[in-house]
């Protein structure tokens, strides 16, 4: 049996000021936002930055704890990560079935990544 392949897509982060860290990497690295969903009462505002993070706004926090929300991971066979995430304990989140919460408390969210995305992800050496 040939092991599942998967890479960490986003690291989602709680930040009181959304704006402030939109800068940081759109003039300083140069990354774009991907995606935007503004705040709705039941949500706080949210900012998906190219490649890299999730930003959620919350204008009360005071980290440096309680910073990270979740990791976003993409795989090459979301089915069988799901199954084999059940039978492994990990505890279904109310978001849904593809939201995980893993013994200690750390949150993932699971999301299937189209033909070849995986690999070409982790064929990237970032050290060369």
């Amino acid at each position: 049996m040939s092991l599942p392949r998967a890479y960490v897509e986003h690291v989602a982060i709680r930040v009181p000021d959304v704006d402030c860290h939109i800068a940081f990497f759109r003039d300083v690295l140069g990354l774009a936002i991907r995606d935007e969903q503004p705040a709705d009462g039941a949500r706080p505002r949210q900012v998906w930055v190219v490649g890299s993070v999730q930003l959620i706004e919350d204008p009360n926090f005071v980290g440096p704890e309680g910073r990270l929300a979740h990791l976003g991971i993409m795989v090459d066979d979301y089915e069988g990560v799901l199954t084999r995430a059940a039978a492994w304990g990990a505890k279904a989140l109310p978001a849904g079935a593809n939201w995980l919460e893993l013994p200690g408390g750390l949150n993932v969210e699971i999301l299937q990544a189209s033909a070849g995305a995986v690999e070409g992800a982790l064929a990237i050496n970032p050290r060369a």
